[in-house]
């Protein structure tokens, strides 16, 4: 993560949007490390608008989604969060409530 933010560094005055060639020439003018040259050419052709879009390609920030529905809640029990000391003025701190005396 820490090269990918040096490369963007590097990057810092490029006209944007432009293309991977014209990232790679870029770097290369600034004296970018092999590593960088090697990392921008492994870009896939297309124009980038941001330098943020080219790092996060290059770091792939966001994993892949590993399900296709999206989370579905629980259903709510009904009760009040904290069971009877919810509705007490003064309750005791602390107390915990018998887990099976609690109906779901």
């Amino acid at each position: 993560m820490a090269k990918v933010a040096e490369l963007q560094v590097l990057l810092e005055g490029v006209p944007l949007p432009t293309g991977r060639q014209a990232l790679v020439e870029y770097a290369e003018h600034e004296g970018a490390a092999p590593w960088q040259l090697g990392a921008l050419r492994s870009l896939p052709e297309q124009r980038w608008s941001t330098i943020d879009a080219v790092a996060e390609w290059l770091v792939r920030v966001q994993p892949p989604s590993e399900r296709e529905e999206p989370h579905q809640a629980h259903e709510e029990s009904g009760a009040p969060p904290g069971g009877d000391a919810y509705t007490q003025p003064h309750p005791e701190s602390g107390e915990v409530r018998d887990k099976d005396a609690v109906s779901a």
